[in-house]
Order: structure tokens, then sequence, then C-alpha cells
């Protein structure tokens, strides 16, 4: 269970990164995201939820950063 978390959070954060415009507003909605994401996997699992939360709002982050608008299209 404790290697499937980070497998689901960073396809989380993949599949939500790409909401916004800029690659700033993609970096701070995956950060966001990732957080949210983070905490609540990790609360279910058990561990500290806030090294989850950082964690995943790291994550969301690169990955919002990194991809382009047109990478992700949720339409």
């Amino acid at each position: 269970m404790k290697t499937i978390l980070p497998v689901l959070l960073l396809a989380a954060a993949i599949t939500l990164s790409a909401c916004g415009n800029t690659r700033g507003e993609r970096a701070l909605s995956g950060a966001g995201i990732g957080g949210a994401t983070g905490a609540v996997g990790t609360a279910i699992v058990g561990g500290p939820v806030l090294a989850g939360a950082a964690v995943g709002a790291a994550t969301g982050a690169v990955v919002g950063a990194v991809t382009d608008k047109s990478d992700i299209n949720l339409d």
C-alpha cells in the first residue's frame, strides 16, 4: 500500500496539473491539488499528513510547471 500511494499521487498530479493557462498558473494549481491529494492520501494510509501534503504539493508544482497547456487536454 505504501508503494501505491506515490504512484496515485503522481497520476493525480499529472492529470490535474494542466489547470491554468500560464506555466505559473499550472504550477500553482498543481501544488494546491497535489498538496490536498497528498494530505488526504497520507491520512488514509497513515503517516505524517504534513509530509504527505508537502510531497504532493512539490510533485504537483513540478508537473504543472513542466507541462504545456496542450500536453493534457481534459475537454
